[in-house]
């Protein structure tokens, strides 16, 4: 089993930029060392007021702290961008980490990011599915042209290819059932969220398998997956150590309109929505959860956040330390 980082590199309005880069990057070297395989940033514009640091530029910054692990955005807002910058940005992220990128995108939900971008929510279906077309043949082809609804290139010859041959994996996430099914069909794995239920991944792996099966697509696919997860010195510490910053965290989710994160009053349904999704606890419980839903699933690679906004940077390196003692 593989587990690795996530992280949205997010702050409150009262820290420093300064010190969240510091912190972020103490967090990933120790991640590093402790055994972490797989880093991903994720992605949001127009976040205000919670700070966010943009994702491709935070990848080429982060590229040594995190040598020898896996990185990628988590998830890329596609459907609002252009596919040839993503495509030779993500290339050269792929040489900067020495052939270990991973591409990890999706829809995006938020009405005012594309507002903000110039782009069309009722696009964003089919230009997710075209930008990954050109992408995969900008990686892979040694010049493009395309005629499609929303991007034309004529011999195009990408500026920079991927190190890794023929090309870095794709994951492509999503809360819904036709999203997990479009990822079996444009994908290599189905990126699942953390705001997704224990049991809603496991149907949704099952869905993700009969749709590449009747894809004629190879079904051994292996999904990675995202949780909240914080290992305390107890379980009654880990409780009450992230229950303020995931509280906060979800709460913001839900004013955003994610999916599967309001539940109306959130304060009051945080305990049943913690044990439905997240893993909180002391070593043991989280190990023996963790191995329960890798059976459900039949998932070998999870990707952990370990810190939210709110939360000490003193205890999210002991949690980093404590899931590196899991791993």
């Amino acid at each position: 089993m593989r587990i690795g980082m996530f992280t949205a590199s997010q702050w409150g309005a009262d820290e420093d930029p300064k010190t969240v880069l510091a912190d972020l990057r103490q967090q990933i070297r120790t991640a590093r060392d402790n055994g972490f395989s797989t880093l991903l940033l994720g992605q949001h514009v127009v976040s205000g007021p919670m700070g966010m640091f943009q994702t491709v530029p935070l990848l080429g910054q982060i590229a040594e702290d995190a040598a020898g692990m896996q990185i990628g955005p988590g998830v890329l807002l596609l459907s609002m961008m252009n596919p040839v910058l993503a495509a030779e940005e993500g290339a050269t992220i792929d040489w900067l980490c020495d052939g270990n990128y991973v591409l990890a995108a999706g829809l995006g939900y938020r009405v005012e990011e594309f507002q903000a971008m110039g782009v069309d929510m009722k696009t964003r279906v089919g230009r997710l599915t075209e930008g990954l077309e050109i992408i995969k043949r900008l990686w892979t082809e040694e010049t493009v042209s395309h005629a499609g609804r929303y991007f034309q290139l004529t011999e195009a010859r990408a500026g920079v290819r991927p190190k890794q041959q023929p090309r870095p994996p794709i994951w492509l996430g999503g809360d819904v059932e036709a999203a997990v099914r479009r990822a079996a069909r444009l994908a290599d794995a189905w990126l699942a969220a953390p705001t997704t239920t224990f049991d809603r991944v496991a149907e949704f792996v099952g869905a993700f398998h009969d749709e590449r099966r009747t894809a004629g697509l190879a079904a051994d696919v292996k999904c990675p997956i995202v949780r909240e997860c914080f290992i305390g010195r107890t379980a009654a510490h880990a409780r009450e150590i992230s229950r303020g910053p995931l509280l906060a965290k979800y709460a913001a989710y839900a004013s955003w309109g994610q999916e599967g994160a309001a539940t109306g009053n959130f304060a009051t349904a945080f305990d049943a929505f913690s044990a439905s999704h997240f893993l909180i606890g002391d070593a043991i419980e989280v190990r023996d959860r963790l191995q329960q839903f890798a059976a459900a699933t039949g998932s070998d690679q999870f990707l952990m956040r370990i810190h939210w906004p709110g939360l000490e940077q003193a205890e999210a390196l002991a949690n980093i330390e404590r899931i590196g003692k899991l791993i």
